[in-house]
């Protein structure tokens, strides 16, 4: 058991001993967490919105898990987040009292929406857009993510930090999105970038001692085109290519829940 729950369950047995009031015990006993990143950890796409400029979920899986550990919640994750915008806003919510952060980010500095676009795009070769997309993730992108992960570490010390992963988009067997014109080979080849995009997350993440939860096996078997998807395809009337609240609920949270 990692040292936020061993810390929360040791305080709770021992508060259970004494005299204390049930406030003071709430106030001694709770995890403050504070959620960053983008879309993926925003909840775009699981609906429905607390806030509605940054689309947070109340099914996203920082807002699941916040529920799942009686947690004090700052939901700072925002859609369409860069590492800038978490270094500019949201790492503020954090402080020397922070006890646990989760953040998801990295797709939208190496351009990965307009690698999708490309690809859902007829008659149009998305390779290149691909090969952009992992030049960004393996040249600038370690940099960018060092970066924040300094600053988490400066602005919460005693924090465990949770980094998280995307999933492979697609199942790659039929042709079933965006009217048929995403090919098998471009679904293919887009899981390939989503390989790429995780290795750099996940060697970065853990150079800085932080604990990387890989998500692609939990989606394996639920990419769009599948015959239960936990993430929309293209679509006009939500938000595509990201988890849906059954996304969150069965793949991110119970993956994040077994690293802590």
């Amino acid at each position: 058991m990692h040292r936020l729950l061993r810390a929360v369950t040791v305080a709770a047995a021992t508060l259970a001993l004494l005299a204390v009031p049930v406030a003071a015990q709430a106030q001694d006993t709770a995890v403050y967490y504070v959620a960053l990143g983008d879309s993926y950890s925003s909840g775009s796409g699981a609906g429905p919105y607390a806030e509605a400029v940054c689309q947070r979920s109340l099914k996203a899986h920082p807002s699941l898990l916040a529920v799942e550990l009686g947690a004090e919640f700052t939901f700072m994750a925002c859609g369409g987040a860069t590492t800038d915008d978490v270094l500019a806003v949201q790492v503020q919510a954090l402080d020397a009292e922070t006890d646990l952060v989760t953040i998801g980010i990295g797709g939208n500095d190496i351009g990965w929406t307009e690698a999708i676009t490309a690809c859902i795009t007829p008659f149009q070769n998305c390779t290149p857009a691909i090969q952009e997309a992992e030049r960004k993730a393996t040249e600038e992108l370690p940099a960018k993510l060092d970066a924040v992960y300094i600053e988490i570490e400066t602005r919460a010390p005693d924090a465990e930090v949770v980094v998280t992963g995307y999933p492979r988009l697609f199942a790659a067997r039929n042709t079933c999105d965006a009217f048929g014109s995403i090919s098998i080979a471009e679904q293919q080849r887009m899981n390939v970038g989503a390989d790429v995009l995780s290795a750099v997350i996940q060697e970065t993440a853990e150079a800085h001692g932080f604990t990387y939860v890989d998500v692609r096996d939990e989606f394996t078997g639920h990419e769009v085109c599948s015959q239960q998807p936990w993430l929309h395809g293209f679509t006009l009337i939500d938000v595509p290519y990201h988890p849906k609240a059954s996304g969150h609920g069965a793949g991110y949270l119970p993956a994040v829940l077994g690293a802590l």
